[in-house]
């Protein structure tokens, strides 16, 4: 609780702007969006942009009716994202999705053991005044965090 509190009032004076891709991600309403968000950012080279181009890809599972179609989408996306993290361990998009995917992903997948690791990293730069502070609010409002 008294985190939540320090955050809140951290969140009261940073007022940065958040990036478009970070804003049009969040704001993704129906299958049609997502797949308009794919296309318009497919082609960035950005470890962050193509992170929620991987959360989006992996969501396409979830519009799959063949099972074993839906477990090779979510395990290559899987790969796809850890990948991408192995390479750039301290960027907090990257952990931000992993964490956002791992809590809402069906625990029969087995796809949560990074979260409590996930959970510290983010937690220690949500406390830390910086350049990302614009998404703070995104991971309280959508993580367990």
């Amino acid at each position: 609780m008294i985190k939540l509190l320090l955050i809140s009032i951290l969140l009261t004076f940073t007022k940065s702007v958040a990036p478009s891709y970070v804003q049009e991600f969040h704001d993704l309403k129906d299958r049609k969006t997502e797949q308009q968000f794919i296309d318009k950012y497919q082609n960035s080279t950005d470890e962050s942009v193509q992170a929620y181009i991987i959360a989006l890809r992996m969501k396409k599972a979830k519009y799959t009716w063949n099972p074993l179609k839906k477990i090779s989408i979510f395990k290559r996306q899987k790969k796809a994202l850890n990948k991408l993290i192995v390479k750039n361990p301290n960027n907090i998009h990257l952990r931000y999705i992993r964490l956002l995917l791992q809590e809402k992903t069906p625990k029969i997948l087995g796809y949560n053991k990074n979260i409590a690791d996930d959970k510290e990293k983010i937690l220690y730069w949500v406390q830390k005044k910086d350049s990302t502070d614009y998404l703070d609010e995104y991971i309280i409002k959508n993580t367990s965090l």
